[in-house]
């Protein structure tokens, strides 16, 4: 247990890093390490955030396991990391895990999270994301204790589930998924990202990235065999405030409802280009726009995310030296449909998959995020965490305690942000900007 949750990043999607720095072993059988983390920012409108971090696992007297962790001040004269460039360093207060062994072989875990976000350094609307309790509690507490049970149910009955996956590939996908869309929202520079353009924080970035890792796996070439001038991908990202439209009404409008808000000939474009075929900029002529099929492929125990293909049928887009495929597929990840659930924030992820559908596919992935700014008002309830940990009891109906909430939906905000990936040839730049845009 102790190792899982040591490992962030596997279970914390807003984790991007963790490096060890240092190890140094101490009298009694413990460690101690000194951590260097990373974590993405939410939205555009605010730098991410890292830590300098010293962590301490010691095994008690009655054979349990406690990690400690909390930040490293200048104060002690220890040794120091210089700040990175686009990130405000955060401060974790003492934080961390106690995992108590119970007969039978079980454990009983506790799990502290105490974190200082810098609120300072946001825009005064966001500051409910970085000081609510309830938001810290269901992205980073909740997740650990999802993950695993999780992990521990596939344990005990590991079938192999939807098309032929194993739980844990499927795991390793919507991970995959989620970190890309991450990386798109935050475009770093040292993964390549540079800026096209952009009309201020409140309007839309256009980011472009042609490093090779990022390109890996991508072979455009044109139809008479000689290789294309050379590809990259274009980001599109923007966040905005949404007044009265609750997250979860939001992301079912725009799961249910794709034809209304995206543009068939963009979801055959991309398909085309992951499938690495020649492509052309996408042009509404000869197109056809089929229906949405949606395939269910994976869920966590509690529903609280599941991931699907969708199958967009009769896509057909004709060229003079080409027919695209009829059907396009897409690897979607859904969360936070349930609207009773506290401080949650709602994702729509999508990416554009080969049928066939291997296991080291390029997944270049868009999406929604929509987060509640108003869960931070109910923060100073002693109940809320009560409420968040009911809802983790098996097979009860632990979520309907929170129904209060409906009542102060009259004057709720959230922020949604928004963040598409488009793969193209280089001498399309021009015209993939204007489409993403």
């Amino acid at each position: 247990v102790a190792e899982i949750l040591k490992d962030r990043p596997s279970w914390f999607r807003d984790c991007r890093a963790v490096d060890v720095i240092n190890v140094l072993s101490t009298g009694n059988g413990g460690t101690i390490e000194l951590l260097y983390m990373q974590l993405y920012a939410p939205t555009t409108l605010a730098p991410a955030r890292d830590f300098w971090l010293l962590r301490y696992t010691s095994v008690l007297e009655d054979g349990s396991l406690v990690v400690c962790e909390r930040s490293l001040n200048n104060t002690q004269n220890g040794p120091n990391m210089p700040p990175a460039a686009n990130f405000v360093r955060a401060e974790m207060l003492p934080s961390g895990y106690l995992i108590r062994p119970c007969e039978g072989g079980g454990s009983i875990i506790h799990i502290v999270d105490h974190m200082d976000l810098e609120p300072w350094s946001v825009p005064e609307v966001l500051r409910p994301l970085y000081e609510s309790s309830t938001l810290l509690a269901q992205k980073t507490t909740m997740a650990a204790l999802r993950h695993l049970r999780q992990i521990s149910q596939e344990i005990s009955q590991p079938n192999v589930t939807g098309w032929g996956r194993r739980p844990a590939a499927l795991r390793a996908l919507s991970q995959k998924l989620s970190k890309g869309f991450n990386e798109a929202v935050n475009g770093f520079n040292d993964e390549g990202w540079s800026m096209l353009e952009s009309d201020g924080a409140d309007d839309i970035t256009l980011l472009v990235n042609s490093s090779p890792g990022k390109m890996m796996g991508i072979n455009l070439s044109y139809s008479n065999g000689f290789p294309s001038v050379g590809t990259a991908v274009l980001c599109a990202k923007a966040s905005m405030l949404l007044q009265n439209v609750p997250p979860a009404i939001l992301l079912r409008f725009l799961r249910e409802h794709r034809s209304e808000w995206a543009d068939s000939g963009i979801d055959a474009y991309s398909a085309a280009a992951i499938k690495a075929g020649p492509c052309s900029l996408p042009m509404s002529r000869g197109g056809s726009f089929g229906g949405q099929v949606i395939l269910p492929l994976a869920h966590t125990i509690e529903h609280e995310e599941f991931m699907e293909v969708i199958k967009l049928e009769n896509m057909g887009h004709y060229r003079d030296d080409m027919i695209m495929p009829g059907d396009i597929f897409l690897l979607q990840l859904c969360s936070g449909v349930d609207e009773n659930a506290v401080g949650s924030c709602a994702e729509l992820i999508f990416a554009p998959i080969d049928a066939s559908f291997s296991d080291d596919a390029l997944i270049i992935p868009s999406g929604f995020r929509i987060i509640p700014l108003d869960s931070g008002t109910d923060a100073s309830s002693p109940s809320r965490t009560l409420d968040l940990a009911s809802t983790l009891e098996v097979g009860t109906a632990g979520n309907q305690t929170t129904g209060d909430r409906s009542g102060r939906c009259g004057n709720s905000k959230s922020v949604m942000t928004i963040a598409f990936q488009f793969v193209y040839e280089i001498h399309l730049q021009e015209n993939i900007a204007a489409m993403a845009r």
